[in-house]
C-alpha cells in the first residue's frame, strides 16, 4: 500500500483525529472557527458503532497516517518493537517517535512531517555532522540533528522555526547553531497520549 499523499483534512475527518496534531484539519470557514468533527461526504454525519475490529483498525490508522507511513513499513516497525525488551506497544510508539523525519518536525525545522520528509530526501540535514537522507532513520539519545549551513536560508525552514511555540522535553535546541539533540528516549505519556497503542497490538495479534 502506497503512502497517502492527499489532503490531510480528509483523513483526519474520516478518522476523527487530527493527524497534524493541531486540529486545523477540522477548521473551516472564513475565520476557520467552524469545526466539522464528522467524516466527509453526504453520509459523514451518520454515526455507526464500530466493531472491536473496527476500533482496533481505526486506532492503527490514526497512528499510521499521523506518522505518514505506508502499511508495510508501519508493520515492520511493529515487528521490530516485538524484538525489544519491555512493553511492545510502548516500544513501538517510541520507535515511531524517534524517527528522523518526526524529530525534524518536532524540533521545528518543518511545519509538518510530510514537509520534514521532503527536506530530508533533498539532503538538507545532518546527524552528528554526517549527511542522512533517510526519513526512517532511528535517532539515538545524544545524537545531534542539524541543518546544513547552505540550507539555513530556506524560507520553509525559517517559517517553521518562527511558528513553533514549544518543543518536547526530551529535545533540546540551540537557535544559534540551528541544531537539536535527542536528550533521552521519550516517555510514552509525553506524546500522543490520547492514542491507545494496546489496540494496535491487539489488531496485529488477532
Amino acid at each position: 500500500m502506497a503512502r497517502y499523499t492527499g489532503p490531510a483534512w480528509k483523513i483526519s475527518r474520516r478518522l476523527g483525529y487530527s493527524t497534524l496534531e493541531d486540529g486545523k484539519e477540522f477548521s473551516i470557514g472564513k475565520n476557520r472557527k467552524e469545526r466539522r468533527n464528522y467524516a466527509p461526504g453526504q453520509h459523514g454525519q451518520r454515526r455507526r458503532k464500530l466493531s472491536e475490529y473496527g476500533t482496533q483498525l481505526q486506532e492503527k490508522q490514526r497512528v499510521r497516517f499521523t506518522y505518514g507511513m505506508n502499511e508495510k513499513q508501519f508493520k515492520k516497525f511493529f515487528d521490530n518493537a516485538g524484538k525489544m525488551k519491555g512493553n511492545r506497544g510502548d516500544n513501538f510508539m517510541i520507535l515511531l517517535e524517534t524517527r528522523l523525519d518526526n524529530l525534524v518536525y518536532r524540533l521545528g525545522f518543518a511545519s509538518t512531517r510530510r514537509q520534514a520528509r521532503q527536506l530530508l530526501t533533498h539532503q538538507h540535514f545532518l546527524v552528528d555532522g554526517k549527511k542522512v537522507d533517510i526519513p526512517s532513520y532511528i535517532v539515538k539519545p545524544g545524537q545531534v540533528i542539524s541543518i546544513k549551513e547552505s540550507s539555513r536560508g530556506l524560507a520553509v525552514v525559517k517559517d517553521a522555526l518562527n511558528s513553533i511555540i514549544s518543543r518536547k522535553e526530551y529535545l533540546s535546541f540551540d537557535e544559534n547553531k540551528m541544531e537539536g539533540t535527542l536528550l533521552r528516549l521519550p516517555e510514552r505519556g509525553e506524546f500522543m497520549s490520547d492514542i491507545h497503542d494496546n489496540l494496535i497490538v491487539e489488531f496485529y495479534n488477532r
